[in-house]
């Protein structure tokens, strides 16, 4: 996990495949027709939303806006995203990456309905991309995506903040 020269590609010389805590972000991208983007990822065929950790100096919405882009093409001004939710359970957001590399993950989750350019997945991280009802999202679905969809639904009832 972690691109060469990123600060988690870093950490893993030092540590190995041992368990780091990484903050990030997730992005909810949501077209004016309610439909929300997924990806597919390349290395275990999952569907989930466009995420990643935080590099130094980083907040979590400047990860957000630079995951985005990276994975998809989508460019938004940080002042376009919503923070709806956290997800930080260890029984939820552990994960092991087919390489062995495990992670802890803390990342706040945002919502997003206004962006430019086209979608186009970052070919090594990403082999499918689409947008999809939120009532019919493509399986299988990463578990920890999941959990973050029906944390949006959460906030939509209650309009207040989740935090799991």
């Amino acid at each position: 996990m972690g691109h060469i020269g990123s600060y988690v590609w870093e950490l893993r010389q030092k540590v190995g495949k041992r368990q780091l805590l990484l903050p990030g972000a997730q992005v909810l991208v949501l077209r004016t027709d309610g439909t929300a983007l997924l990806q597919r990822r390349v290395d275990n065929g999952v569907w989930e939303l466009p995420a990643g950790a935080c590099e130094p100096g980083q907040s979590f919405a400047g990860a957000a806006v630079a995951e985005l882009f990276e994975e998809t093409g989508i460019r938004t001004d940080p002042a376009n995203l919503v923070a709806f939710a956290s997800l930080s359970d260890p029984n939820l957001h552990q994960l092991e990456y087919p390489n062995g590399d495990r992670v802890h993950a803390f990342a706040l989750c945002f919502c997003l309905t206004g962006w430019e350019g086209s979608v186009t997945p970052e070919k090594s991280e990403v082999s499918e991309i689409g947008f999809f009802p939120l009532s019919g999202v493509p399986d299988p679905l990463h578990p920890p995506t999941r959990e973050v969809l029906q944390l949006y639904g959460q906030y939509l009832q209650t309009g207040i903040f989740q935090a799991r």
